[in-house]
């Protein structure tokens, strides 16, 4: 079988594609959250890959987890409640760390439904963009579950504690056009313009120096739970590092000679 993530690498741009479209992406089996870890581990190590796109084929981005497997209490759904808690911390939930630890910064290109885990696995990245026919629900507690693998801490992050209580405590799913009001995503495209936008988002954020990005998004990632004082601190280490960079020298230069900056992610 395929693997659940279809990788495409263009120069310093990696895809992830959710490649399950048959189930809506569904992360079904404990070797789809595998995957994501390694994935991960593979590009923490790659010095020369500057940002990641996330998408799913077909018609939806992921559809969260396997109904059928919870009615069946099977796969990553069965056992005892201490295998169950064994099968999320050790499953689904190393997604979310995979994700959050990664240093480079990560674009989710929504195109379709991004449902329980679906809309939490959107969470993760930096930066969500979606096709106008998305739709977006944190629907665990219409199956009489709770967000297991992250969505109670990342959603409120993004859209504010008033509009993820009524998102979890409802389930109700909202559209595209109500997620670009909320901030969920922060722009909107129509289908078939949506990997364009995506690679052209990519690509702005690529035009800068390589360590100064990762950089930046670890600051950005600290920040939402350090004092003040405390990422001043981190920040001022950061930035002794970026200034010893010879990317940081080609920037300056090029803005006082007013010409195109010609960068060597060194």
């Amino acid at each position: 079988m395929e693997p659940f993530l279809k990788i495409e690498c263009d120069g310093a741009l990696i895809t992830a594609t959710l490649n399950r479209p048959e189930s809506r992406n569904a992360l079904t089996e404990i070797s789809h959250m595998q995957e994501f870890v390694e994935l991960c581990s593979n590009l923490r190590r790659d010095s020369h890959v500057k940002a990641l796109i996330l998408t799913g084929s077909g018609t939806a981005f992921c559809a969260g987890g396997n109904i059928k497997d919870m009615h069946t209490r099977s796969g990553i759904f069965g056992g005892a409640p201490a295998d169950l808690r064994e099968s999320y911390l050790n499953g689904i939930q190393t997604i979310p760390i995979a994700l959050y630890n990664l240093d480079i910064p990560v674009i989710a290109a929504v195109n379709g439904p991004a449902i329980g885990a679906g809309l939490d696995l959107a969470c993760m990245a930096d930066i969500r963009i979606a096709s106008t026919t998305a739709i977006f629900a944190e629907s665990f507690v219409k199956l009489g579950i709770v967000p297991g693998d992250g969505g109670a801490w990342l959603l409120p992050r993004i859209i504010g504690m008033p509009h993820a209580s009524l998102m979890a405590l409802t389930g109700d799913s909202i559209d595209a056009q109500k997620a670009l009001d909320w901030g969920l995503v922060t722009e909107l495209a129509e289908p078939e313009a949506l990997p364009e936008l995506a690679r052209a988002m990519a690509l702005r954020i690529m035009a800068n120096p390589a360590k100064a990005l990762r950089l930046t998004k670890r600051l950005l990632r600290e920040g939402q739970h350090m004092r003040l004082d405390s990422l001043l601190e981190l920040s001022a280490a950061f930035q002794s590092l970026a200034h010893h960079t010879e990317d940081h020298h080609e920037a300056v230069a090029a803005a006082l000679e007013k010409r195109a900056p010609i960068y060597t992610d060194r």
